[in-house]
């Protein structure tokens, strides 16, 4: 998995850049098939750093999260919250869908009990 972190209209301090990797590399604990995560600074607005995360795993589906704060690390903590509940719900549709019935498990309408 590969983590790549660009900067636009600035440049970012050592401690941030290793700030926001760590956060980046967290959600493999949420969802294993990530193959590249790429996060966006940008500083031109000095009340608004806006920070973009896009996350890609297997099967080219994409999770992206933007989002402004006047602090840095306060915007990366919101993106990373919005891509973890994009994760989260991809999840639960994918299991959703594995535990439905399929039309072969349902007994057709003669054969099924009805109460009086």
């Amino acid at each position: 998995m590969q983590v790549r972190i660009s900067v636009r209209h600035g440049h970012l301090n050592e401690a941030h850049q290793q700030q926001i990797r760590q956060k980046a590399e967290k959600l493999l604990n949420f969802f294993n098939r990530i193959t590249m995560i790429e996060v966006t600074v940008d500083l031109q607005d000095p009340l608004h750093r806006t920070v973009e995360f896009l996350v890609k795993s297997e099967h080219k589906h994409d999770f992206f999260a933007q989002e402004k704060h006047e602090e840095l690390l306060a915007a990366v903590e919101l993106a990373y919250d919005k891509v973890v509940h994009q994760i989260h719900k991809h999840k639960e549709k994918i299991q959703d869908h594995r535990r439905d019935r399929s039309l072969g498990d349902v007994p057709p309408p003669s054969e099924r009990s009805v109460e009086p």
